[in-house]
């Protein structure tokens, strides 16, 4: 057994890399020293992974993506299709997450994976996943923050929507989960129970009115109605797969539960369950949410015109026909959207130390530190809000731009899921005895599912990228190619000046099996 080391700062403590051979998972069980506090149970997982999602809240605010691309048949089959994909890639990420449960996940699942030159993949793998989470978490403060604009507009037309206004609208969001995240840690488990019942709760409710007070499209409209020729893309493959984005992007983020890992109590049976339980839970509850609002939706054009900027509320509004009905609707939706920041905060926080632990972060000694006092990484959340308020700028000067953002983050994520799908495959075909049986295993399914989670990744890789309308200009032009491309020559350039000499791959330590 190697000798236990500790960094200068105390803040991490590991037996350097825990090995490089292909069985280094068949020897032992691999994670690091326990540094956290385990105090999330099962429901409490399940309502973290869940709410974490937050799928049919931001299938509302996203549903302008479909309705300009494809239309209802983009936004109804895509959901489906959706559901079905990060079902897949869930269930093949949980294989991993039972075997090595850790904060870290995909950068440590890469590294004893790789056949060869793992210690550049994995520190490749951990710069993608963890700006990607980082961009992912501007989500909520920017739906949350532009809709409180939009329905300012409903209330009061003469309003004129202003960038900086709702830039600071989103740090006003952000604020609240922050300070919880640092002062009332212990309550998020309760939170995200509360939370996990409001957003199954405040769903059929949402529908009952809509259903009750709107009238009623046809089928027809629902089921075969496809709208082409609005974004001047020409195919309607193209179109239908550009308009996937709206659907795509509320359920990224299945791997969001596995960074809370060694907070969670038997992490190895809680995290695959959840991560499952989770995507199913919110993959139906946002095909039933997309379903009602085609089937309750008024005037198509009037929606997709809306001068609030968001269809959903103009569709709220024309089947209530109340703003305070509408306001309350909203409301809904955004709570439990919210809350949904509390938990992704708490999740990218801990990917970022666990980063940081490994020496993968520039000044990592400094962002590994766990605080004696409040007992979380508070450096790397106050890192991680940092770039909540620092990307909330963009939109101050393109609301474009930081729509790639949002889709940037998408597009990272599923890239982050693919690396370590395609080395899992790769193992299973040069070297199946190296890899151990789980508490959450496929059997017979899992080189099938896992070729099908890559296909379905790959899939939404290509077209997340897409500018959602042609002619390309600088306005309308998606700038989540250009922007990832530019991480990961960071990430590049990161390494030869300063990885290759820090990075030796995740530290750990050799435990038994039954530990």
């Amino acid at each position: 057994m190697q000798e236990e080391m500790e960094l200068k700062s105390g803040s991490a403590v590991g037996s350097g890399p825990a090995g490089s051979g292909n069985n280094a998972h068949q020897s032992v069980a691999l994670h690091q020293k326990q540094q956290l506090e385990r105090y999330l149970n099962f429901f409490s997982s399940v309502a973290f992974s869940t709410c974490l999602l937050a799928t049919w809240e931001s299938a509302g605010g996203s549903l302008l993506s479909g309705l300009y691309n494809g239309g209802p048949a983009a936004i109804v089959y895509g959901i489906i299709l959706s559901t079905l994909g990060n079902l897949a890639i869930a269930c093949s990420l949980a294989e991993l997450a039972s075997l090595h449960p850790t904060a870290g996940a995909q950068y440590h699942w890469s590294y004893f994976l790789a056949p060869r030159g793992r210690r550049f993949i994995s520190f490749f793998q951990g710069w993608t996943t963890v700006f990607s989470w980082s961009a992912l978490v501007c989500i909520a403060p920017y739906f949350i923050g532009t809709q409180i604009q939009g329905m300012v507009v409903l209330a009061y037309p003469d309003y004129e929507l202003v960038r900086w206004r709702g830039t600071l609208l989103m740090w006003a969001v952000a604020i609240i989960p922050i300070i919880i995240n640092i002062f009332a840690r212990r309550v998020l488990g309760a939170i995200e129970v509360a939370a996990g019942i409001m957003h199954v709760v405040f769903l059929p409710v949402t529908i009952a009115v809509l259903v009750i007070l709107a009238p009623r499209n046809p089928d027809s409209f629902v089921w075969d109605t496809f709208v082409g020729g609005l974004s001047g893309w020409k195919d309607s493959g193209v179109s239908f797969s550009v308009g996937l984005l709206g659907v795509i992007t509320p359920l990224a983020g299945v791997d969001g539960v596995i960074h809370m890992a060694e907070e969670i109590k038997n992490a190895k049976v809680v995290v695959p369950r959840s991560m499952i339980y989770g995507t199913l839970i919110n993959g139906t509850l946002a095909c039933c949410y997309l379903i009602a609002i085609l089937y309750c939706m008024g005037d198509y054009t009037e929606a997709l015109t809306s001068p609030t900027g968001y269809p959903i509320i103009t569709i709220a509004y024309q089947a209530t026909g109340s703003k305070a009905a509408t306001f309350v609707l909203m409301a809904l939706g955004m709570l439990p959207g919210w809350i949904a920041l509390f938990n992704g905060l708490a999740s990218v926080t801990r990917l970022t130390w666990a980063f940081a632990r490994d020496n993968g972060l520039p000044f990592s000694e400094f962002f590994a530190v766990v605080d004696p006092t409040y007992k979380i990484p508070l450096r790397a959340l106050l890192l991680t809000a940092s770039c909540i308020f620092l990307l909330s700028f963009i939109q101050i000067g393109s609301t474009a731009a930081f729509n790639a953002i949002l889709s940037l983050s998408t597009l990272g994520l599923y890239i982050s899921y693919l690396i370590p799908l395609v080395l899992l495959v790769l193992k299973r075909f040069t070297a199946p005895q190296d890899i151990p049986q789980g508490t959450f295993s496929l059997g017979k399914f899992g080189l099938p599912m896992n070729l099908l989670a890559i296909l379905f990744a790959t899939y939404f890789v290509i077209f997340l990228p897409f500018p959602a309308a042609v002619p390309v200009t600088a306005e309308n032009m998606n700038y989540a190619g250009p922007v990832l491309g530019f991480v990961m020559l960071f990430a590049c350039g990161d390494w030869v000046v300063r990885g290759r000499h820090k990075w030796q791959g995740p530290t750990m330590r050799h435990i038994a099996r039954n530990e």
